[in-house]
């Protein structure tokens, strides 16, 4: 079995930057490429498309909520049909770039707040397969949640995931915050390989937790981000 690591990438933002793109290509399999919603911009997209051509990397679609201010981390209250627009016209951008680059489009995977939302809230799981509906490509998601029910019973093709970077709470959801601080790198391997090997991880308060790791995420934005792809990559290999 091949696990892959993806990322999130690509959401530095005019004169902002956002993560170390340069340093993680080379440790990754999969680039989850932001659109411009809550990171990105058209210059930025282009760049990172091309970065991951170099590397041999294949990219995703990493739509958003349209938050830029709050990076996407922000819950918001919109409407199944203008939802699916929304990470459709997202989608359609990055994959023009990918197109001009002789690129295809591997998976959609949400970002922050619509991740989460399309976990537990169904108009929103439902959003995402409407637009995907037009890509027909994989979608990213976790087990266990409305991801697995609603992604599956509409024929969609799920990649679960496992954060090496992020903490679970008792009942299997991940616990995201606005700012992700810096990780034990020893640890996060150790539960990317625990993840793999037994489909189980601790929560935050110490429980067994069920999980599925058919790829291990890595965020761009964790402060050690370098040193904990390295650490998991090892220890995978």
């Amino acid at each position: 079995m091949t696990i892959s690591i993806n990322c999130d990438m690509g959401e530095s933002f005019s004169l902002y930057k956002m993560g170390d793109d340069e340093g993680m290509m080379p440790l990754i399999s999969i680039a989850n490429v932001a659109c411009g919603f809550h990171g990105s911009d058209p210059t930025q997209m282009r760049k990172t498309v091309r970065l991951a051509k170099e590397h041999g990397v294949k990219v995703g679609a990493h739509p958003s909520l349209p938050d830029l201010q709050g990076f996407g981390r922000r819950e918001m209250k919109i409407e199944r049909d203008e939802l699916s627009a929304l990470i459709l016209y997202q989608v359609g951008a990055l994959k023009a770039f990918l197109d001009a680059e002789g690129m295809e489009l591997n998976h959609i995977k949400p970002h922050g707040s619509l991740y989460s939302m399309a976990a537990r809230q169904e108009h929103v799981a439902h959003a995402v397969c409407d637009a995907n509906d037009t890509y027909n490509v994989p979608l990213f998601g976790m087990i266990n949640s409305l991801h697995e029910k609603i992604y599956l019973e509409r024929g969609h093709e799920l990649v679960a995931e496992y954060y090496a970077d992020l903490f679970y709470g008792d009942d299997g959801r991940l616990i995201i915050t606005r700012q992700h601080d810096p990780v034990d790198t020893e640890d996060a391997a150790a539960r990317a390989v625990r993840a793999v090997e037994e489909g189980k991880t601790k929560s935050i308060n110490g429980k067994d937790v069920p999980v599925r790791a058919d790829s291990i995420c890595v965020h761009s934005d964790t402060p050690n981000a370098i040193e904990v792809a390295k650490a998991v990559r090892e220890a995978l290999t």
